[in-house]
């Protein structure tokens, strides 16, 4: 059961769901500290590609095969990790945006100074993926928005500065030391190899379903909100309970992020 549209979803005491809840808990112990500068880690990324790949419409995939073809071999999936992996001083910026604790209002001028958030570059890479650039700019598009538009579902990607979208936040996982952001890089260990049961348990639930293309100032609120919830940030040793009460948040904002992707390229691709 979730909350209405505040991200906090409700754990489930089903069987299955406890079930799905202790593995997850077994792989958090081969947590160390990871990559945090991440969002969704490379397993993450490549995940919400292929869901958002089942919403997408045929002219859109058309037009998707059609730049990809330019790199042959590649995939929506095999390109959706290529901006962490040409991460530089200049696009660091773009993979995150800071608010103020206690306000989750976008303000571009406050949040995103020169437009370097990535609320603003999703939607400069949008715009130009949508347009009549030379198809080696649009495909460079496509490429940072397969990933921007994952990034933005990770609440520590809309969180605070203070403490550097919770890289600062220092604590035990059930006996490995870690930081805050890189327990959400793993999807709380949803993530740490190719999950194909969570693939088809998103899948299932997406199935049927199309989401209406979202703006990216919306989608980067709705990420602080779930990051400002009073339970996010848990003790410096970190319990199952919390594990348990949000691994269907972390499903939930996979699922959210190959809907909304899908829904986003079709508005740009879909013509």
């Amino acid at each position: 059961m979730k909350t209405p549209d505040t991200g906090v979803v409700a754990a489930t005491c089903s069987p299955k769901g406890k079930t799905l809840i202790k593995a997850a808990v077994t792989l958090l112990l081969g947590l160390g500290v990871q990559a945090s500068a991440w969002a969704w880690n490379g397993h993450g990324h490549r995940l919400v590609a292929r869901l958002a790949e089942t919403e997408i419409t045929p002219n859109t995939q058309a037009a998707i095969q059609a730049l990809l073809a330019l790199e042959p071999g590649a995939t929506l999936g095999s390109v959706s990790t290529w901006a962490d992996e040409h991460r530089n001083p200049t696009t660091a910026s773009w993979h995150y945006v800071n608010f103020p604790r206690g306000d989750c209002h976008y303000v571009a001028e406050r949040d995103c100074p020169d437009g370097k958030c990535i609320v603003s570059a999703l939607t400069r890479q949008l715009d130009v993926l949508a347009s009549d650039a030379p198809p080696e700019k649009r495909l460079l598009a496509l490429k940072y928005v397969v990933h921007l538009a994952a990034d933005i579902h990770q609440p520590l990607h809309a969180g605070f500065g203070d403490d550097r979208g919770g890289n600062s936040y220092q604590v035990q996982a059930l006996g490995k030391g870690t930081n805050l952001h890189a327990l959400w890089v793993s999807g709380l260990g949803l993530l740490v190899h190719d999950n194909l049961d969570l693939e088809r348990r998103l899948s299932a639930r997406m199935h049927g379903e199309m989401a209406n293309a979202m703006s990216a100032a919306s989608m980067a609120e709705e990420s602080c909100r779930i990051a400002s919830s009073e339970s996010f940030y848990p003790p410096r040793n970190v319990s199952s309970s919390y594990i348990e009460q949000y691994l269907p948040v972390v499903e939930q904002q996979l699922r959210w992020a190959a809907r909304r992707l899908a829904a986003l390229l079709n508005a740009a691709l879909g013509y």
